[in-house]
């Protein structure tokens, strides 16, 4: 099962980082939350993986319109978006799915839509 989309990012990693960021600044999603697994990983277990870092990304608007048709949404949401050597985002679809709660899906349709524009501005 495919849980999210992915992109391969032919830049270097700090380059890829701030792209993907600004990518998503341009679909209208702003970044909550940064999770450096790497420095985490390291510090807390010794261990020493690729550079790898989780950026809780929100729209508002999406947000807000999901929150309304069910509460619990709130478990699914930001939307992470994974950069590493790969860029992935989390397909939108998933909430649909897991919830059973068709009525999200015109949300999730157009989240999915954002992040992918995001993504493949990136190998333009």
């Amino acid at each position: 099962m495919s849980y999210g989309t992915r992109i391969t990012l032919d830049l270097p990693y700090a380059e890829a980082v701030t792209r993907v960021r600004a990518a998503l600044t341009e679909q209208g999603f702003g970044v909550l939350t940064e999770i450096d697994v790497t420095a985490t990983l390291r510090a807390k277990l010794g261990e020493q993986i690729e550079d790898y870092l989780i950026l809780g990304a929100c729209n508002p608007p999406f947000a807000s319109r999901a929150l309304g048709i069910d509460r619990s949404i709130g478990l699914l949401l930001p939307c992470n978006v994974v950069v590493r050597t790969v860029g992935e985002a989390l397909d939108p679809q998933i909430m649909v799915t897991l919830t059973g709660r068709p009525e999200l899906k015109p949300v999730a349709d157009e989240v999915a839509r954002r992040l992918s524009n995001a993504l493949a501005s990136l190998t333009a």
